[in-house]
């Protein structure tokens, strides 16, 4: 399939899981893309995969100038971008006394700083009828125990879609989000706990599921494609939740 062809993308957090898949779905319909990752090691796995297919880029995704840099590496190889998808973020959890103040602004700075000032970065480049998608999550929208800054900052970046989609527009750019429920990605072998605990709290979020089951990234990532996509076209500021039925409860 085409649907991408000769459309040039950037992929943020795209050497794991839903970006990674993402990645993989975009060049498969003709785009050319660009991947930024934080780790210099997921970053040269995700060189070896792609080759000369993506461009892949080493950065924090909480530093505005980082963001400034992706950009200028962007418009070097690009010229102007047609699609972004926001999707690096950080996902930490835990009880309202256990946080510390350097641990909510890491998940501030990485979940909603960041993405604000890529987005502007970005701006002078995007081509006339470009589209941007935002990876939100259900926790913006249920009160999940110990999800409280995780949500905060995944609320945050959901009013991005609305107000931006309304700012953008007459730019020719489209904004949209997705929010998956429960994704089988690396995310949940991240949350700094146990294994054990780690298995408790997936089977726990497993009951909740309508679906049965937790979702897979490819299934999130064919959404992105359609958003993305000149399929989408009259799609503005809206929100493709993708959760196997969990937020219906």
């Amino acid at each position: 399939m085409s649907r991408l062809a000769n459309k040039t993308a950037l992929i943020t957090g795209g050497t794991s899981g839903i970006g990674l898949e993402t990645a993989r779905q975009f060049i498969a319909e003709g785009a050319r893309v660009a991947i930024t990752g934080s780790s210099a090691a997921s970053v040269e796995n995700t060189r070896k995969e792609f080759g000369d297919k993506a461009l892949v880029i080493q950065s924090d995704a909480g530093s505005v100038e980082g963001q400034k840099d992706v950009a200028r590496q962007i418009e070097q190889a690009f010229g102007h971008l047609d699609i972004l998808f926001v999707n690096a973020g950080v996902a930490q959890f835990g009880p309202v006394e256990g946080w510390t103040e350097a641990d909510f602004d890491k998940s501030v700075a990485t979940n909603v700083k960041g993405p604000y000032f890529l987005i502007q970065a970005l701006l002078p480049i995007f081509a006339k009828g470009a589209a941007i998608v935002l990876n939100i999550s259900i926790n913006a929208h249920i009160g999940m125990p110990n999800s409280s800054v995780y949500a905060l900052t995944k609320g945050a970046l959901l009013t991005f879609a609305t107000t931006l989609s309304g700012e953008l527009i007459g730019r020719g750019i489209r904004v949209n989000a997705v929010s998956p429920g429960p994704i089988a990605t690396p995310l949940y072998g991240k949350l700094g706990t146990s294994e054990a605990d780690s298995k408790a709290m997936a089977s726990q979020i497993q009951s909740q599921i309508p679906a049965g089951r937790f979702g897979d990234a490819a299934e999130v990532a064919k959404t992105i494609i359609f958003l993305a996509s000149d399929e989408a076209s009259y799609i503005v500021g809206s929100e493709l939740i993708i959760d196997g039925g969990m937020s219906n409860l």
